[in-house]
């Protein structure tokens, strides 16, 4: 037995050396050699690291540790990290759980990480999975069953791990076989672990940038014993960015302060906008990590709400959809947020609800934030969108419809800026954007408490999209408009302006502002706001005597209403009208009620408005090309009339033009054609000119303005300016 003990002593190997704080530490490349040697040695069965002595342990006791390698392997019994690594105690820092995750107590994760690299001086990390992992086969097996409920820990562990099966299974695609999607998660969920450790640890994030410290991962494959690495995460780059220093399940440590009496109330300080956007922002950031703070009221803390009254550092317009919580997206507890809701986060219908609720939301209870928040995916603009590629021009028959069309016009603005091919849900996408900074630029135009607080630097409005797919919020800012929407002069929101009507007692309007008049009434009839109410004191106002803005000469088509066009109030509009829009007969009664309307009414703006489908331009176009030369009545005439407009619309478009086109054409001819300058003697004697385009007093008092009622272009009911 003794000759026995003394030839195996002789042929086994001296015990190796142990690291201990005495030693310098490890390069990263240089431990991930250390692991790969022994890895070899762990295959071809020549271990050197079994063999310990007291002396080798005793060291380690009395030097300290320094290991050269921090690990995160699976607690799977096949996958022993020392042996497979053929390490000797003080080489590795090892951590294990079942595969290999931090979904789960991930603070004692990162924590013991950060011990290691930061006190140990541990420069290398290394996240191992292996093959045919139970726990990460479990996951994809619940994920793709459709499995949810949590009646174990374990099941507990297996939901949190299906994020990796789902992301195996989008990156396999449909049809793969559940080997394989299993096979694929476990090198996903090592890349997952090694970005969890980037994202949620400042420390290990400085380390990695200053090149102290590299994070690598790898694969044990059982029926071989080699470890495949893998290298660093191949989103390091963008990790790096995280300004998350703690790890969700230990956020609690890095909750807000939540007030005096555990809620926010009147009782507390007021928040500052700069504060409050931070808040929020921080809010998110734990909702989407999974990291929420906020807890159950307490029956004090519902007592305090009562009895000290609210002060919400900031409200928030978003949408009623039902995936999108607002308070919950943000962590906010009781108090914290004034939150008004719509389909659609819009401020197109009702408008005035939310508005004056802002109002009182930023006057009464010191509010220093607005947010308006859309969201991926929205319902409601979809919806809209829908309905302006549908291009149908019809009264809605539901409130749904009406809503739907209201908010066509940021699909409308959304398509322009996208320009032609953009594919649909692109274009959502966009509209979403578009409608957030929509809904923006309403505040500000429409109110004059919230635009005065802006100016004064005591107020801010950002904008933000609510992400369904990842839970995070993108803040926009504000608006780009914000600056020009501060000089705005409106008051009141379009549903609630009872305009005054104009008398003899108004002071000429300028035609600059009359004309900004007809294309914000015009703006309203398109989409279906109209605001022009009329009561009783407004119709004794105007017996007093009349001072129209505007001398308006239209044509008598039932379908061409211009007070409603316009959306005006008696005594805005002086209106002449004929078919066909003209002054070829009778011209002495148009211009003499012109020139009584801008000379004893003073009105400064002559509008000549035509519109398509003009049954007396078609007339007189098919009269023309006809040759038509007698009049046997009065009708004959004024096509006959008209015909000269057609003569030069056919000579402007060639001898190929239809006659539809030439049609179109007359119409935008016949409001360029108006024949002014037969006024000519009456204009000299009344000290006025008759031009192409204007027609100016001696103080150039008056103009004229002629366009084309449009049923194409920008959206139907629009003039083309």
């Amino acid at each position: 037995m003794a000759l026995f003990d003394l030839f195996g002593a002789c042929s086994r190997p001296e015990p190796r050396v142990v690291r201990t704080a005495a030693d310098p530490p490890v390069p990263p490349q240089d431990a991930l050699q250390l692991l790969a040697e022994g890895n070899r040695r762990f295959v071809n069965g020549t271990p050197l690291g079994a063999r310990t002595k007291d002396e080798l342990r005793r060291q380690l006791v009395d030097e300290g540790q320094a290991p050269h390698t921090a690990v995160i392997g699976c607690a799977d019994s096949r996958a022993p990290l020392e042996t497979l690594f053929d390490a000797m105690p003080g080489d590795i820092f090892v951590l294990r759980n079942a595969g290999n995750t931090c979904t789960h107590s991930e603070g004692s994760m990162v924590g013991s990480l950060e011990f290691c690299t930061g006190k140990l001086g541990s420069r290398l990390i290394l996240v191992l999975g292996h093959s045919k992992c139970g726990a990460v086969y479990g996951a994809t097996k619940a994920y793709l069953s459709g499995a949810r409920g949590k009646a174990s820990a374990l099941e507990g562990l297996l939901q949190g791990l299906g994020s990796v099966a789902q992301q195996a299974a989008e990156q396999l695609g449909p049809g793969a076989q559940e080997e394989d999607v299993a096979a694929r998660a476990v090198r996903v969920n090592v890349f997952q672990t090694m970005a969890f450790l980037m994202r949620y640890s400042e420390s290990i994030r400085e380390s990695v940038r200053t090149g102290q410290v590299q994070i690598h991962g790898g694969i044990y494959h059982l029926e071989t014993g080699c470890v495949e690495f893998l290298g660093q995460c191949p989103m390091q780059g963008q990790l790096l960015d995280s300004t998350m220093s703690i790890p969700p399940s230990m956020a609690h440590a890095d909750a807000p302060s939540r007030g005096v009496h555990g809620v926010r109330t009147g009782a507390d300080a007021a928040v500052s906008k700069a504060e409050a956007l931070q808040l929020l922002k921080a809010g998110n950031r734990r909702f989407a990590a999974g990291a929420l703070t906020s807890t159950t009221t307490s029956g004090s803390m519902r007592k305090a709400l009562v009895s000290c009254g609210q002060a919400p550092h900031s409200a928030i317009l978003g949408c009623a959809d039902s995936r999108v919580p607002v308070d919950t997206v943000f962590d906010a507890m009781p108090g914290e947020l004034f939150v008004l809701r719509n389909a659609g986060n819009t401020c197109t219908h009702s408008e005035g609800s939310m508005v004056g609720s802002l109002e009182f939301c930023t006057g009464k209870l010191g509010t220093r934030l607005i947010l308006v928040l859309g969201h991926t995916q929205c319902g409601a603009i979809a919806g809209a969108t829908q309905t302006f590629q549908a291009n149908e021009s019809k009264a809605p028959g539901c409130a749904l419809e009406g809503l739907l069309q209201g908010l066509a016009s940021v699909a409308k603005t959304a398509s322009e800026e996208l320009g032609p091919g953009a594919a649909p849900e692109q274009l959502v996408a966009h509209a979403v954007k578009v409608n957030v900074f929509q809904s923006m630029n309403f505040l500000l135009k429409f109110s004059a408490p919230i635009r005065e607080m802006v100016r004064k630097g005591e107020l801010d409005i950002q904008g933000g999209i609510y992400h369904l797919e990842t839970g995070c919020v993108e803040f926009l800012g504000r608006s780009p408009q914000e600056a020009e929407l501060l000089a705005s002069s409106e008051s009141l929101p379009p549903s609630m302006a009872v305009a005054a009507v104009r008398t003899a007692q108004n002071e000429p309007m300028e035609p600059k502002s009359a004309l900004s008049l007809l294309k914000d009434g015009n703006d309203r009839f398109v989409v279906g706001a109209p605001v022009a109410k009329v009561h009783r004191s407004m119709r004794e106002a105007l017996a007093t005597g009349q001072a129209p803005h505007t001398a308006l000469v239209g044509c008598a088509d039932s379908r061409v209403p211009l007070e409603t066009v316009f959306d005006a109030l008696p005594g805005d509009l002086f209106v002449l009208r004929n078919a066909g829009n003209t002054c070829t007969h009778a011209e002495g009664s148009i211009l003499g009620s012109l020139e009584f309307c801008t000379g004893a009414l003073k009105t400064r703006l002559i509008f000549v408005l035509g519109h398509t489908s003009c049954g007396a331009i078609k007339g007189a176009t098919a009269a023309f090309l006809a040759k038509q030369q007698k009049a046997s009545h009065a009708l004959d005439a004024l096509l006959q009339g008209l015909g000269s407009v057609a003569e030069a619309a056919s000579k402007e478009l060639g001898k190929k033009a239809t006659e539809e086109e030439i049609a179109k054409r007359a119409v935008k001819l016949r409001t360029c054609s108006t024949p002014w300058t037969s006024c000519s003697n009456s204009a000299s004697r009344s000290g006025r000119r008759c031009a192409r385009g204007s027609w100016r007093s001696r103080a150039g008092s008056t103009t004229c303005r002629r366009v084309a009622w449009s049923s194409w272009g920008a959206a139907p009911g629009n003039p083309s300016w």
